[in-house]
């Protein structure tokens, strides 16, 4: 009947849209292999960028090679389905085939070739797939390509990575200065290998900047950039250095951080390298920009050396806006945790000068730890902790029944150790201050352990003297109770302090040997020493006054106990004029050592 007839045509007509609407969202996409166009309800691509990319773990195979692809987001959002393929750069024809890794991942059959394609299994939301491409033989350069779905209406083709280079390709032996024709390279990535690379052309035709000057690159302790126009608005930057996070660098109108044009090139969330764009607003972390219009040439991370080149036509923003050609430049390298990049370890290398980008020389770091730092760590906290603190502490613990004179009414061992621990106290106070005028502010992108124990330091020792004040009279009951406190809390802050010291030297401290480390640690065991010397000669005397208790033996030995109890006194003496001396050949290396850095 009729109605009957209209009920199936609604009904199928139903099944229809649905079927439209729904796309593919099983991943079975094989129809869309060759022009990797998705068919839904007659939707066209994106104009604008994609908010994706695909990056890869090498830049060059062999036959038979395996290459870690990764499709990822550059910002917060997220994609539904995608369409990945390695494609040759001549002929545009899909070569090699993957491997699952993925549970997100499938492999499609495409040209008779399983495997040769990969999509996803649902449209669940993700923000990065990753497969592994084997490269076949008898191909050219290869470049990955995808289109990515981000939801049903809106999606992106012809997201690119770079190229793979194939060793056995003849257009990577060849650039135009040895006889190659300009029509010879159709693809754009073939001229980019006639660029220099590494150390090759610095100071002749590109601009170089390493720490220490000049150094080699297979040495594990340089730091490396480079910069080289491509002409018009393009320059080709490297960067390279030791780092389990990221290596980066700073484009600024100054010697100060903020304001600055970073490039980072650092692991990401899946433990790939993948180079990042960002701007830096002041002495917190820097906020991540999208790409832009970068070409990247090579991500690398070998023997825990991170590396990267990529070309870029961004122009350089220092304040937002369109800047000079004239800039300092920070090299710097630290940790990273799921692709979130922090502090870095140490104060970044700066070029002594603003320097021209395009220009043809090679230039050496300056001295970029700040004389407030220096300041801080050197002349103030090594100080406090190891001469004026140890001293004040030892005449309170083990000379105050050796010096019997008073001063002023007090006993002079407990005025020479107030002296010591006041100064030890206000040296901390400054060395904190100075921290933070260095820092302009409390870093809150900073939690470095040692911020937080210099900050433990600083709030233990202001409360040491305080408490002090209010201590009860020798002879009370409670005396006991303020004793051990105020041992106990000294004990601790003199713990946390050296602490706060080895790991303060550790930004400093560069050299392979790290003997700044070692000689903290040396002084650490001379303090140690005295202290046992000091503890077993007291024991000695305490065994004496025994002895002497007796008063049937106290007459008879009256002559020889004076001489005992003087060499116990004397050997007391010679015990901390020793460690002193020590203590003072061990603070000025340091010193000299920081001084030097």
């Amino acid at each position: 009947s009729f109605c009957k007839e209209a009920c199936i045509n609604i009904l199928l007509l139903a099944v229809r849209s649905i079927s439209i609407v729904l796309g593919f969202p099983s991943g079975n996409i094989s129809p869309a292999c060759d022009s990797m166009l998705p068919v839904h309800d007659n939707s066209v691509s994106q104009t604008t960028s994609a908010p994706y990319k695909i990056s890869i773990s090498n830049t060059s195979f062999d036959p038979g090679n395996k290459i870690t692809v990764t499709l990822q987001t550059i910002d917060n959002s997220s994609f539904e389905g995608f369409l990945l393929q390695a494609r040759a750069v001549r002929g545009n024809s899909i070569v090699g085939t993957f491997q699952i890794i993925d549970p997100n991942t499938q492999g499609l059959l495409c040209n008779q070739l399983e495997n040769s394609s990969v999509s996803h299994t649902s449209s669940s939301r993700k923000q990065y797939v990753t497969a592994v491409w084997v490269a076949p033989s008898g191909t050219g350069n290869v470049q990955f390509r995808a289109t990515v779905v981000q939801h049903f209406k809106v999606f992106w083709t012809d997201v690119r990575s770079q190229t793979l280079l194939s060793s056995s390709s003849p257009t990577n032996l060849l650039s135009p200065l040895e006889g190659a024709t300009a029509p010879c390279l159709t693809e754009p990535d073939d001229y980019l290998l006639t660029s220099t690379s590494g150390r090759e052309g610095c100071g002749t035709q590109k601009f170089c900047f390493s720490s220490p000057p000049g150094c080699n690159l297979n040495d594990p302790n340089c730091y490396f950039m480079s910069s080289e126009a491509q002409g018009g608005d393009a320059f080709k930057f490297e960067m390279s250095g030791l780092s389990d996070g990221y290596v980066a660098i700073g484009f600024s109108d100054d010697t100060e951080m903020g304001n600055d044009d970073i490039y980072i090139c650092g692991k990401n969330a899946t433990g790939q390298i993948e180079v990042q764009h960002a701007f830096s607003t002041g002495q917190t972390a820097p906020n991540i920009l999208p790409l832009g219009d970068v070409q990247i040439t090579m991500t690398s991370f070998n023997s825990g050396k991170i590396s990267c080149s990529f070309i870029t036509r961004n122009a350089i923003s220092t304040q937002l806006k369109a800047a000079s050609s004239l800039y300092f430049i920070f090299l710097a390298h630290g940790p990273s945790t799921a692709g979130q990049i922090y502090i870095h370890s140490r104060t970044p290398f700066i070029t002594p000068r603003k320097v021209n980008i395009s220009s043809y020389e090679a230039v050496g770091a300056t001295d970029s730890s700040h004389s407030i730092i220096k300041a801080h760590e050197g002349a103030l906290m090594l100080i406090a902790w190891m001469t004026t603190g140890s001293l004040g502490m030892i005449f309170a613990k083990y000379l105050k029944n050796v010096i019997n004179t008073t001063l002023l009414g007090k006993d002079i061992w407990f005025q020479i150790h107030l002296f010591l621990m006041v100064i030890t106290v206000a040296e901390t106070i400054a060395a904190f201050v100075l921290a933070f005028v260095e820092e302009m502010g409390w870093n809150s992108w900073d939690t470095s352990d040692h911020g937080i124990i210099g900050c433990i330091v600083m709030i233990l020792s202001f409360f040491q003297p305080v408490i002090a004040c209010f201590r009860p009279s020798p002879y009370t009951n409670r005396r006991f109770i303020f004793n051990w406190f105020h041992a106990l809390n000294a004990l601790v802050i003199k713990v946390l302090a050296v602490a706060a010291i080895f790991l303060g030297l550790q930004l400093f401290d560069t050299s392979p040997s790290l003997w700044m480390v070692k000689t903290m640690g040396g002084f650490v065991g001379w303090e140690a020493l005295a202290y046992i010397m000091l503890d077993a000669n007291a024991w000695l005397k305490k065994k004496d006054q025994l002895i002497d208790s007796l008063d049937c033996y106290q007459v008879l030995v009256s002559k020889t106990d004076v001489q005992i109890e003087f060499n116990l006194i004397k050997n007391e003496i010679i015990i901390f004029l020793i460690y002193t001396c020590g203590n003072l050949a061990f603070v000025i290396a340091l010193l000299v050592g920081i001084g030097k850095s």
